[in-house]
């Protein structure tokens, strides 16, 4: 194979690292309808008179459409270019602050969120964006996706302070109307800078060693990735993605409220949220490089062995100085994570199926985000406590490091003859 020559606007160039940039603050934006309904949860069940879990029906709403959403935006941006689902997700998600801000029931609420917020909004600047991040990067492509994808966090860390402010100011619903406006009037500019399509893809066939080792790309059968058939593989990613974002949900999303309920108030929780989120984009950027050198696999073991530590030490800390440094420990943790599946995609199926097979995965982290959040809120309601929560994401914690280690032991060659190299 010839390994093509990179341009002024080809891989690894300037104009790559701008439109990472550019998909970086898309990617914060976006994720302002998910967060928005985080900090709100105490508001919304106060306005509507419902319980706990009830009250985390939204945010589970939001996590399902956004899923769902990520899978059809992906296969959009395959087809035609990421700058569509872009668009789309702009007007999604300033259509979904408008409706979830007139709302007058907790299932009108709920619907904006899922379908408007979720499934058109933020999930077009999810894994479409780090799909496409993945196309434009190779020897860098671990730390691309994990900037791209820091949006994600950044958004936490921004958005909870920004609209607990706005909250406290001038309510709910009138921040809400202005988030409408805001994303609206940001998104779209910066969604034509990525009108660019995607450079020839290095990998897109078989590869020999020589043109592997310039690229960083690893040389495997993807008829057999790790001697599975895509399917099986798929699936398993698929179902780590669950549990490990079952567990990693129920810190994020309740830590608001369960700061309240330990009487330090909703703002302290808030500003845990921010430090996890902050600590988060740490993880990101640092495991990032790390999976440059080491590969997504074993970045996902480590960075799921580490979740589950700080998920456990929950359960041993009540006091407001403890809680800030368990919570910035999780943050840590556990950020790495989500981008490790992006990559393993990346590194052992077609890139012309990456914005669809990306999104299926993240699809199914979201899935775990979204019955995690709503999981913690039932077990609440049944025990009166968050302990028995967080026994409960340990354990879905374990299950996940279970599938990684054994996707390692295939990727070492267990159970399977050795794959020989490609031909070029």
């Amino acid at each position: 194979m010839t390994v093509p020559i990179r341009s002024s606007s080809g891989i690894e160039s300037p104009y790559a690292w701008t439109r990472l940039f550019v998909s970086l603050l898309l990617m914060t934006i976006g994720g302002s309808g998910v967060y928005a309904v985080t900090v709100a949860l105490p508001r919304i069940q106060a306005e509507f008179g419902v319980a706990r879990g009830d009250a985390s029906l939204p945010y589970t709403m939001a996590m399902i459409g956004f899923g769902l959403g990520g899978i059809v935006m992906g296969r959009l941006a395959d087809r035609f270019g990421v700058i569509v689902p872009v668009l789309i997700g702009a007007i999604g998600l300033s259509a979904g602050f408008f409706t979830a801000g007139a709302s007058d029931s907790l299932w009108q609420f709920s619907a904006a969120q899922g379908l408007l917020m979720g499934f058109l909004g933020s999930a077009a600047t999810f894994a479409p964006l780090a799909a496409d991040t993945s196309k434009w990067f190779s020897r860098n492509r671990g730390i691309a996706i994990a900037i791209c994808m820091s949006g994600n966090y950044l958004a936490g860390a921004v958005w909870s302070q920004v609209l607990r402010y706005f909250f406290d100011a001038a309510g709910w619903r009138e921040t809400y109307f202005g988030m409408g406006v805001f994303c609206l009037v940001a998104m779209v500019p910066l969604a034509f800078v990525l009108r660019r399509p995607i450079p020839a893809q290095p990998d897109a066939a078989p590869v020999s060693k020589a043109t592997a080792v310039h690229y960083n790309l690893p040389v495997v059968d993807r008829s057999r990735p790790l001697g599975l058939s895509p399917a099986m593989l798929q699936g398993l990613l698929c179902v780590a993605g669950v549990a490990c974002c079952l567990a990693m949900s129920m810190p994020q999303v309740h830590i608001v409220a369960y700061c309240g309920d330990l009487g330090f108030g909703a703002a302290r929780g808030a500003e845990m949220l921010s430090l996890m989120m902050a600590m988060g984009i740490v993880s990101r950027l640092v495991s990032g490089r790390i999976s440059d050198h080491i590969g997504g696999l074993k970045t996902l073991l480590v960075g799921s062995v580490l979740q589950g530590i700080a998920l456990l030490m929950f359960l041993f800390v009540d006091g407001l100085p403890s809680l800030y440094l368990v919570a910035g420990m999780f943050g840590l943790f556990q950020g790495g994570i989500v981008p490790s599946y992006a990559l393993i995609v990346r590194e052992y199926f077609s890139p012309a199926e990456a914005g669809a097979r990306v999104g299926a995965v993240l699809m199914c982290t979201l899935l775990g985000m979204a019955l995690g959040g709503w999981m913690c809120g039932a077990i609440f309601d049944l025990t009166g406590s968050y302990q028995a929560a967080f026994i409960n994401g340990t354990a879905w914690n374990l299950f996940n490091v279970g599938i990684v280690v054994f996707l390692l032991w295939r990727a070492r060659g267990g159970g399977r003859p050795a794959i020989a190299a490609s031909p070029a």
